[in-house]
């Protein structure tokens, strides 16, 4: 994307002049940067540095600010130092937190300072401020395509399909957390009152179903195998491509199928078994490509597992999570993982932050038993005196409990009893207020080595992916299952749900899912719950999930718990149990986050979320 850096800001100036946001900083940026229209749209080269700036739209949810929290649901507990945490926020109920002046402490991804686009800085990009920017300028692009005059119709044709696909994106991200919306197909005239009707969710995701469509038919499969690919082939994993447009579709109209939604739109709080089975169908597409190696995209060995988050480099921009990464934001500045996000999981005695993140105990409960069975399940083997043995191999990826070693390096004398996780009561990393507040840490974004001994996060680059290739294979199985009606069903002549989730298991040497569990919808409907919660842990997923699901407002997903213990002679936890310490408070309100007061008022017409 760098190749296109010079004429990305030049574009960006026409863009700005059109009367959003003061052009100052693009006029600094370039003495050349006032060209004409045509200059901007006329071939591949200057149309495809105007939409670059497109891709710089995407937020990195991890990294919006110094101290950032992307999770929601019933997953993560912050420190009790971490009151301003957003998360802590949501879980009292203070939606209005997502705004940088609605409360928190400045710490929110979904708004945050406006629509900065700077490619080389991660902080202050905001999803509300920058999606809106974006879908005026992917407008703005496609009412120039007939501009676009010296350029091969496969030129027009990517240009035309990126534009379409972030146009649909970027209402697909925003109608996910704040409900239906206008959708926005022209450029509006910035001296014309604002009057296009508020879509309800499934009205909304239709259009933009039809954008992600007419997308993939213009997006190569790979482009390192286009003509226009060949000036950057070998570094063309982060661009839009069929696959991801497909992708992206299935994911707007299986959340459009999702009860909730569904209830919002039309009064009935069930899945849309037609919207599912379209769904499927993109979902189907997306994973054909893959099975026959026209698309990139293919799930990593279970070897580099943590390849889909973290890459360990000098300079710590190489860029993680691909070939199973469809979509994820580019790496603005891979420095800022080590203080925007690796502090938010190693505790202060090893130079991390006080108000970290752990994972809650509840949610921890969802990685069963190497057998494949979920804890509770009779003949599991779970064991409550050896509870971390034998368990699902991802447990061990993601979760560090109780004495798993901390550091590698020689250390001081001050940092030696930490080398091992004392998280029991009373162990020197079991502190509520600045360490772990769980009995458990995060360990799915950092290695062993990123702490003040090994100072390995001095050369990490962590990135969480929008949409990846295990999460397409759930996705499909939801579709399928309630979109066709049993875990045996399948898109036509494609797998069965119970086959993609089997695939997903199968990477990490799971047993495919227990034959009690494939008997009816709502036994597979209740792993495939249990299934993404741990393949998809702390991605950023489960708060949605669970308002999509309508069970956010269910007591076993209110309800958040630590466990407390004392270590045994032999290292094993003795007297265990587990405490509730947050009742998340969450009601119909809370299935949507309110509008900004500022901007409703301005457009009476666009209605506040209901309760707000």
């Amino acid at each position: 994307m760098k190749s296109y850096k010079k004429m990305m800001f030049s574009a960006g100036f026409f863009f700005l002049l059109l009367g959003m946001v003061s052009c100052k900083k693009y006029l600094d940026k370039s003495p050349d940067a006032v060209i004409s229209q045509s200059d901007v749209f006329v071939n591949f080269r200057n149309f495809q540095g105007f939409t670059e700036e497109l891709y710089s739209c995407i937020p990195d949810m991890s990294k919006a600010t110094w101290n950032n929290e992307w999770n929601f649901g019933d997953d993560i507990l912050s420190t009790t130092i971490g009151t301003y945490r957003l998360n802590t926020e949501f879980d009292n109920g203070n939606y209005w937190a997502w705004r940088t002046n609605g409360g928190g402490w400045n710490n929110s991804w979904l708004d945050n300072n406006g629509a900065q686009t700077n490619p080389t800085d991660a902080h202050n990009k905001g999803l509300w401020p920058l999606a809106w920017y974006a879908i005026r300028k992917a407008n703005i692009g496609l009412a120039n395509m007939d501009k676009m005059v010296d350029a091969t119709q496969e030129e027009k044709d990517i240009v035309k399909g990126q534009l379409l696909f972030f146009r649909g994106f970027f209402h697909f991200e925003l109608m996910s957390f704040w409900g239906g919306l206008p959708y926005i197909d022209k450029v509006l005239p910035s001296n014309e009152p604002l009057t296009l009707p508020r879509l309800n969710y499934r009205a909304t995701a239709l259009r933009a179903a039809k954008d992600l469509e007419d997308a993939a038919a213009l997006l190569p499969v790979n482009w390192d195998n286009t003509v226009v690919g060949q000036v950057t082939k070998g570094n063309n994993n982060q661009r839009i491509t069929k696959s991801v447009a497909l992708a992206f579709k299935g994911k707007d109209l299986l959340y459009a199928a999702s009860p909730m939604m569904n209830q919002e739109s039309t009064g009935t709080a069930t899945y849309d078994v037609d919207l599912c089975k379209q769904a499927a169908d993109a979902f189907y597409r997306t994973l054909k490509l893959s099975d026959d190696g026209s698309a990139i995209y293919k799930l990593l060995p279970f070897s580099n597992y943590s390849d889909n988050w973290y890459s360990i480099s000098s300079g710590s921009n190489k860029v993680p999570g691909y070939p199973e990464t469809l979509l994820a934001p580019p790496t603005y500045a891979g420095w800022e993982s080590r203080w925007s996000l690796v502090n938010m999981f190693i505790p202060p005695p090893l130079g991390g932050e006080a108000a970290i993140s752990s994972p809650a105990a509840n949610y921890v409960n969802n990685f069963g038993m190497a057998n494949g069975l979920p804890l509770d399940a009779a003949g599991s083997g779970y064991d409550i005196t050896d509870p971390w043995t034998n368990r699902d191999p991802r447990f061990y990826k993601c979760i560090t409990y109780d004495g798993v070693q901390m550091f590698y390096g020689s250390g001081t004398s001050t940092t030696a009893p930490y080398r091992y996780a004392n998280l029991y009561n009373g162990g020197n990393l079991r502190r509520d207020n600045d360490c772990s507040r769980t009995g458990y840490l995060v360990r799915k974004f950092v290695t062993g080595k990123c702490n003040s001994v090994d100072n390995e996060w001095n050369n990490i680059n962590i990135i969480i992916p929008y949409l990846r290739l295990a999460d397409v294979y759930l996705m499909y199985a939801e579709a399928v299952l309630q979109g066709y009606g049993t875990p045996q069903s399948s898109a036509p002549n494609y797998i069965t749900a119970e086959a993609a989730v089997n695939m997903v298991r199968a990477r990490a040497g799971i047993p495919n899912v227990d034959a009690r569990y494939t008997s009816s919808k709502d036994a597979f409907m209740g792993e495939l719950i249990r299934e993404r919660a741990v393949e998809l842990a702390f991605e950023g997923h489960r708060w949605h999930d669970l308002r999509r699901w309508n069970i956010a407002g269910d007591k076993k997903y209110k309800e958040k718990t630590v466990i407390d213990f004392d270590r045994g002679a032999n290292g094993k936890p003795v007297n265990l149990r587990e405490r509730l310490v947050v009742t998340r408070a969450f009601e119909k309100k809370h299935n949507w986050l309110p509008l900004p007061t500022d901007q409703v008022n301005l457009y009476p017409s666009f209605g506040q979320n209901p309760g707000w």
